[in-house]
């Protein structure tokens, strides 16, 4: 039903998925540089679509194939339908169905089985095969409870202000910036964004997705009045009183990530699975085979030594038809 050429390849349809070099026809899982590429036709959610010309700005227009969530297309001798994947707005699963065969596949790309302030949640399907994402595939990335860490989050933020000083964050323009703006200004605390990262905010908006009290840094000294949330190694700003600065990621669950990311406080809000939601994911899709990518090789392992029939997707089998 597939193949991996260095990438995920959908035989019938020949649909590439989520390839980072120019093809025929490919779906996009969601618009991070990553998973992304200026295919002849791209196979995404509508708000994908929305992200990726911005992202792609070229003089010539992007053809796609618009596929709003549980809305299935027929592609090639394929039933193709789109779940949300709960990792930044637009993300999507690509459920897979041979319409000859009946055979199904579910591919994850990045996902989140928790609640996001901004992307739709997760919805698991059955399906024959499951190929998944496993960033966060060993056990030291065991995430804390989301809750409390937005709420030790939002009480170093508030006490920053107390302590007349400016809340430099760190965080990727897409996604995760978005959802920190909309963390923030819930809890009233108001946000001005890098230019960059204000650009992507307007798509967010334009699909429905309000994000409270947020303006854009004008390249000027930020004043002491909101968050300056800025993406990672942006520098040639200033700030009106000394900053504290903060980096927001799921790495931040490693012990020396303040040190790593050079900042005052890491905390771990992360769009993608942890280990044990990873686990998780298999059993609510139930598969009879499980390909694991962009993970580690004792993924694998655990998940044999937990009864699933699993494979490593992109190593050993390399060139091979599934």
């Amino acid at each position: 039903m597939f193949i991996w050429d260095n990438g995920l390849r959908l035989v019938k349809g020949d649909v590439a998925v989520d390839f980072t070099r120019r093809q025929p026809c490919g779906f996009v899982s969601h618009a991070h540089s990553d998973h992304l590429a200026r295919h002849e036709i791209t196979l995404c959610t509508p708000e994908t679509a929305a992200i990726c010309e911005l992202r792609l700005k070229r003089k010539s227009p992007l053809r796609f194939q618009k596929m709003p969530y549980g809305k299935p297309i027929s592609w090639g001798g394929l039933k193709l339908t789109t779940y949300p994947a709960g990792h930044i707005l637009g993300s999507a699963m690509l459920h897979a169905v041979d319409e000859e065969t009946g055979e199904s596949l579910l591919y994850t790309g990045d996902f989140k089985l928790g609640p996001s302030a901004t992307s739709e949640q997760v919805v698991p399907v059955h399906a024959d095969s499951l190929i998944m994402e496993c960033t966060f595939g060993t056990p030291k990335h065991r995430l804390p409870p989301r809750e409390e860490t937005i709420r030790d989050f939002l009480e170093e933020i508030r006490r920053t202000f107390q302590q007349q000083r400016t809340p430099v964050v760190y965080a990727y323009t897409l996604g995760k910036s978005q959802e920190l703006t909309k963390i923030l200004t819930d809890a009233g605390i108001p946000v001005r964004q890098h230019p960059g990262i204000f650009e992507v905010s307007r798509v967010y908006q334009a699909c429905g997705v309000e994000l409270g009290d947020v303006v854009v840094f004008n390249h000027r000294i930020a004043k002491h009045d909101r968050v300056l949330l800025v993406p990672p190694r942006v520098g040639l700003f200033e700030t009106e009183t000394e900053p504290i600065t903060f980096a927001v990621t799921g790495w931040a669950i490693e012990k020396s990530a303040k040190y790593r990311f050079g900042v005052d406080f890491a905390f771990p809000i992360s769009d993608h699975a942890d280990y044990d939601d990873l686990i998780r994911m298999v059993e609510l899709v139930a598969p009879k085979t499980v390909y694991c990518t962009h993970g580690p090789d004792s993924f694998v392992d655990r998940l044999h030594d937990l009864g699933f029939n699993a494979k490593p997707l992109d190593k050993p089998w390399q060139g091979r038809l599934f």
